[in-house]
């Protein structure tokens, strides 16, 4: 019984490990993408930064956090409200509302075609005036 307490607790403290390692894979890449996106450092800065992370990953990533963390937020934020603009404004062209003139002189010309009725028509114009 002492081997599985034994066996437990190893298995416990690996998990733990394994949490810490991929949490500071993840911070360290985290770092990488915001550094090579943030438009404002230069290249000789994103070039040091790189070195700092490559050289010393953990403490190069614990210090650009502390460095730049606060626009780190403040460049996502940024990021994200583009997109949404981005993605309002196609919707916006793409489902944007033809005038009823044009949805009369649609539904006439299926009804010239045969592919609705009259009263199909008839429907479809009230529609369009309403």
């Amino acid at each position: 019984m002492d081997t599985n307490i034994t066996s437990f607790w190893e298995i416990l403290l690996w998990s733990f490990w394994i949490f810490i390692w991929i949490s500071a894979v993840m911070i360290w890449f985290r770092c990488v993408f915001d550094m090579f996106s943030d438009k404002t450092v230069s290249g000789w800065g994103k070039a040091g930064w790189a070195i700092v992370l490559v050289f010393l990953p953990w403490i190069g990533a614990l210090i650009y956090l502390i460095a730049r963390g606060k626009s780190m937020g403040e460049r996502q934020v940024a990021a994200i409200s583009a997109a949404q603009a981005q993605q309002e404004a196609y919707i916006q062209q793409v489902a944007a509302k033809s005038s009823p003139a044009d949805q009369i002189a649609s539904a006439k010309s299926l009804l010239d075609s045969g592919a609705i009725s009259q009263a199909e028509f008839d429907a479809l114009k009230a529609k369009a005036l309403a």
